[in-house]
């Protein structure tokens, strides 16, 4: 069996486990947002996504290092240097306990002045808002502390382990939605203390696992300068993408707040659970591929990781479809029957999220990968950061004309376009891939297999009523027109072949 066989069936395996993964936490996730919605109410679960949200702000400077950790840790498994591996672990854990500090003390006090003299939250809410303000800033740094445990896990291509431990996340997060109900304090403090609670728990649960399980897990206080120099150069230019990202997510919030209150809030908090759904999805399969990507290139086996790249990409976003399509079309039955009271705006932000994240997707996970793993980011970060970051100040702009909240997911998508063209740009100088190969083989495919799954189902919500019956009829015939429309026009011919000899396979192994 080659090598190129051999990592082509761990990333199927590694695929399939991630996908049992994702199913069971985003059943959960779904049911435990509707319980904790019903349970805080709109209001308090507002509150708790601007706040929350107001804390992963900080992930500007914490994902910064935390890219730079996964990079390094994955880059170095590939040049096979035990030694150097060790080292690169220890000075991640060192650079997350100096972020730690750093967020704890930045939170405390532009998070209390904000809280307190900014956000539109109802003054007899505002103590509980603190105590959501203070177990968001110690999970989070739970978290932060994390990063290199689970990089380890995931450039080590161990997904059957990351996926127990966010299997057992998502229990535990559905214990909390049970003992919420129960609970005759508080609700959105309980919530908030139980959430900080399963952080803890899991955090010890990520150390245990590392330590046993990889040799070069065994900390001790090392300070190589030239390494932290160098991940910190690295970190210093990602941390400008990193600035696009939060001011286009946790930025717009925080407008949001200020322009349309509370509930505009809520409704974009289940929007942004029903997005991460979707995504999870799709981005299962980049997560199996991500760790080969940057290895093949730290091996300077440059063509595949091209293929490597490329199939990433489409198939991210025809998984992507599969589940997209359905939601798209019927949003307004699905939230009703999963939220029942469902917040004003939820409808038009879920349908427009998940468009401008599939436009994402098409450049997602695996060409960021690419573009990271050769170290070369300070001129793609201050281009992609120029562009990314137009769409807080033009949502800005829209909310002050008068424009609704969703007019900021408008922005996104034509901004994001942009970006597409400026990443396919960074791929031809930095890693010299021919891009005709994107473009006829991906983004062709993927364009006319879009079109079409949207299209052919579109007759059946205007014959048929509203409800169960369409619900189950729609996403029936979305899951068979994907597959049908996949496998004629978005597959190669190859990967038909593939694709026919493992249905074989399957086939047989059951007859």
């Amino acid at each position: 069996m080659t090598e190129y066989s051999s990592n082509n069936k761990r990333i199927v395996k590694n695929t399939l486990l991630l996908y049992i993964r994702m199913m069971f936490t985003m059943a959960v996730a779904l049911f435990t947002s509707r319980v904790v919605l019903n349970a805080l109410g709109i209001s308090d679960f507002g509150i708790y996504n601007v706040v929350g949200g107001f804390i992963a702000m900080f992930t500007v400077l914490s994902g910064s290092f935390s890219n730079a950790i996964t990079r390094f840790i994955t880059f170095e498994l590939g040049k096979k240097d035990s030694q150097r591996l060790n080292a690169v672990f220890c000075t991640g854990v060192n650079i997350q306990l100096i972020m730690s500090v750093v967020i704890v003390i930045a939170a405390e006090i532009i998070g209390l002045w904000f809280l307190n003299y900014h956000m539109s939250i109802p003054d007899d809410r505002l103590n509980a808002a603190h105590w959501v303000l203070q177990c968001a800033i110690g999970a989070f740094v739970l978290n932060l502390i994390s990063v290199p445990f689970n990089a380890e896990i995931i450039a080590h291509e161990e997904m059957g382990a990351y996926a127990v431990i966010s299997i057992v996340n998502a229990v535990l997060q559905l214990i909390i939605a049970y003992m919420l109900y129960l609970s005759p304090l508080d609700k959105l403090k309980t919530y908030s203390v139980l959430y900080l609670v399963v952080a803890f728990i899991i955090r010890t649960i990520y150390g245990i696992y590392c330590r046993r399980k990889f040799e070069e897990c065994t900390y001790h206080l090392l300070l190589d300068k030239d390494l932290f120099s160098e991940m910190g150069k690295f970190a210093g230019w990602n941390f400008l993408g990193s600035s696009a990202f939060m001011l286009n997510t946790q930025g717009v919030n925080m407008l949001m707040n200020i322009y349309f209150g509370v509930a505009a809030n809520a409704a974009r908090g289940i929007a942004v659970q029903v997005d991460s759904a979707v995504k999870s999805f799709a981005n299962s399969f980049t997560t199996a591929i991500n760790p080969q990507i940057t290895k093949s290139y730290s091996a300077g086996e440059l063509d595949y990781m091209y293929q490597l790249v490329c199939r990433g990409a489409k198939f991210s976003a025809f998984l992507f479809l599969f589940i997209a399509v359905p939601i798209v079309l019927e949003t307004p039955t699905i939230l009703k029957i999963w939220l029942k009271t469902v917040p004003e705006y939820t409808i038009v932000f879920v349908r427009l999220i998940v468009f401008s994240s599939f436009v994402d997707s098409l450049l997602g996970n695996s060409f960021w990968t690419a573009i990271m793993a050769t170290g070369k980011i300070k001129g793609y970060q201050i281009v992609i950061a120029i562009v990314g970051v137009m769409v807080f100040p033009f949502s800005w702009l829209c909310f002050e004309f008068g424009c609704g909240p969703e007019s900021t997911y408008i922005v996104y998508i034509i901004i994001y376009c942009i970006a597409l063209l400026v990443r396919l740009y960074f791929m031809k100088v930095l890693l010299y891939m021919p891009l005709s190969y994107f473009f006829r083989d991906v983004l062709g495919r993927v364009a006319g297999v879009m079109l079409l799954t949207f299209i052919i189902p579109l007759p059946l919500l205007l014959v048929l009523d509203g409800g169960w019956i369409r619900l189950s009829v729609v996403c029936l015939c979305s899951l068979l027109v994907t597959s049908a429309v996949v496998y004629t026009i978005g597959l190669t011919q190859s990967e038909k072949v593939t694709v026919t000899s493992k249905l074989k396979k399957i086939v047989q192994r059951f007859s």
